[in-house]
């Protein structure tokens, strides 16, 4: 099973991904983790983009797209993977599918999870972790069962992501409309996209994706 997971930053993506990682043996598949791996790796195609990014220059899709070919032959994907973080436009989608049916795969859905932007700007706010084994956290939904001491490790050092702020989930959120989702009409028209309530429990989106995806 392949798939996309759609959402803007704070949705859940990251959560649901690895719930299907470890129940169905699929593969995360984030452009940005693939993109650091070829880097240090050194493959042909991190090599060309290790020089790009040295230039100061954003990584063109042709070189995004190689790092992801490039991943797409190992022996793990066969189980299923999980794209997210690309595509990002219609031209992004359109390389996607050539790849794809250059190496006799196929994607089976588009799963978006969709959110109520307000909601998600306090879901955002108030995350904070351990700063010692990064278990997460919430001002509203979820602290610590012992003030000022983390759960599973006892740790009393916690932080938040400097970028975890309305301001800038408001302007990811302007992104994901203006880049993203303009990519959703691409799929519908070949009836692939299915819509989960996001702002639902982790167990409730879980169970919504499994349900799309079948046994």
């Amino acid at each position: 099973m392949n798939i996309i997971l759609l959402g803007p930053p704070g949705a859940g993506k990251g959560t649901q991904a690895s719930l299907l990682e470890r129940e169905r043996g699929m593969v995360q598949l984030s452009t940005g983790d693939m993109l650091r791996a070829a880097v240090n790796a050194e493959t042909p195609v991190g090599v060309k983009a290790k020089a790009v990014m040295e230039r100061g220059e954003l990584v063109s899709d042709e070189i995004v797209a190689g790092i992801i070919s490039e991943r797409l032959d190992a022996d793990d994907v066969k189980r299923g993977f999980i794209l997210d973080g690309f595509p990002r436009t219609e031209k992004q989608a359109q390389m996607l599918e050539e790849m794809l049916a250059k190496k006799g795969m196929t994607l089976d859905h588009v799963i978006e999870l969709k959110v109520d932007e307000q909601a998600l700007v306090e879901r955002v706010e108030g995350r904070f972790t351990c700063a010692n084994c990064g278990e997460g956290y919430h001002d509203k939904h979820k602290l610590p069962s012992v003030e000022g001491k983390c759960d599973i490790c006892g740790g009393e050092v916690f932080k938040r992501r400097p970028d975890d702020n309305a301001e800038t989930v408001r302007t990811r959120l302007q992104e994901y409309r203006a880049k993203t989702a303009p990519i959703l009409p691409f799929y519908e028209g070949k009836d692939m996209v299915s819509r989960v309530d996001g702002m639902a429990s982790m167990e409730e989106v879980h169970s919504s994706i499994v349900e799309v995806l079948g046994s």
